[in-house]
């Protein structure tokens, strides 16, 4: 009998918090832009992910304290996320600190092995990937990289521009 008294509370208590909990997220990416859930960095992405964890938390919070505290640690990570932003922008030096540098995992047709070995990424995980990408032939694949975030970028095609391979680790 207790249970059916409180499900209905609990039930609502959940809607009502999850529902400012995302406001307050709807208002921070407002503010910091539209980069926050982007997956540019690495950080961008772990920002995504905590950001969901946190929400999740203030929607099942049973105190106004637990509930404030996952909102206030929302907006840490936003202020962090834009503090980041705006030191990479301004330190060359701050950005190759805290930023992996893409790799080239694939040139002219050429799968290169040791950029598979280094990143730890297999020959199967990259033939999945220019799959994903249309592949038909081998020999035009321009260039494949594994990009800071961890997405495989496939660029195929007759011609590449060299400037696309600009900051790739194994590019010419």
């Amino acid at each position: 009998m207790i249970l059916e008294q409180t499900l209905p509370d609990h039930a609502l208590r959940g809607v009502i918090l999850v529902t400012l909990s995302l406001l307050w997220v709807i208002l921070l990416v407002r503010m910091n832009g539209l980069r926050s859930f982007s997956k540019m960095t690495n950080f961008d992405f772990v920002a995504t992910v905590a950001t969901g964890s946190l929400l999740a938390g203030a929607a099942q919070a049973t105190s106004w304290t637990g509930f404030l505290q996952s909102n206030t640690a929302i907006l840490g990570i936003f202020a962090a996320q834009f503090l980041l932003a705006y030191a990479r922008r301004r330190s060359d030096g701050f950005e190759t600190l805290i930023q992996n540098t893409p790799v080239l995992l694939m040139h002219n047709g050429e799968i290169i092995e040791p950029a598979l070995v280094r990143t730890r990424v297999t020959r199967d995980d990259l033939i999945a990937k220019l799959r994903e990408a249309n592949v038909l032939d081998l020999s035009k694949v321009r260039a494949a990289v594994l990009e800071t975030t961890g997405d495989v970028s496939i660029l195929h095609g007759d011609n590449l521009d060299e400037a696309l391979l600009t900051g790739v680790s194994g590019s010419a």
